[in-house]
């Protein structure tokens, strides 16, 4: 099974925390059927653009695997809405793909993830649906270790 053309099935569960901690990461068909939605939407177009492959840190995370890192109790990756990118390969910055997603695609919440004023340490984006998607910007940053988000 697979995402889209350029996300394995394997690539959408990856995850070193729940492969530690023993923990099945595995999605439904409602879930899936979201991520390709994602992939569709926003994955594949920024690609694209980027001009090569682009590192996903997290996509989904089942309940179990989302209280186990501490993820928000609502967080979207747990339905497959949800996906954090990296440009480790070096075609474009987070910066870049930030910028990109916010001015040319679709998407529910768009978020530059800590990092400094010129780069976020990753982008996370989400894509709920046509006519559902909220174009919702955001920054996260730390405050006495406890993550707060602000509208950009």
């Amino acid at each position: 099974m697979i995402i889209s053309d350029h996300i394995s099935f394997k690539e959408f569960t990856a995850s070193n925390t729940a492969q530690r901690l023993g923990i099945e990461n595995k999605p439904g068909a409602y879930e899936v059927k979201n991520a390709r939605d994602l992939a569709y939407h926003v994955f594949e177009p920024l690609r694209k653009w980027a001009g090569g492959p682009i590192r996903i840190n997290s996509f989904f995370r089942s309940p179990e695997l989302n209280k186990a890192i501490g993820g928000s109790k609502n967080s979207q990756h747990c339905y497959g809405q949800a996906m954090d990118l990296d440009d480790t390969h070096g075609f474009k910055t987070n910066a870049e793909m930030f910028n990109y997603i916010k001015d040319n695609l679709e998407y529910d919440q768009l978020i530059w993830e800590f990092g400094t004023d010129e780069n976020p340490d990753w982008v996370h984006v989400s894509y709920v649906g046509p006519g559902k998607n909220r174009k919702r910007n955001l920054k996260a940053s730390r405050n006495k270790n406890k993550t707060v988000y602000s509208i950009i």
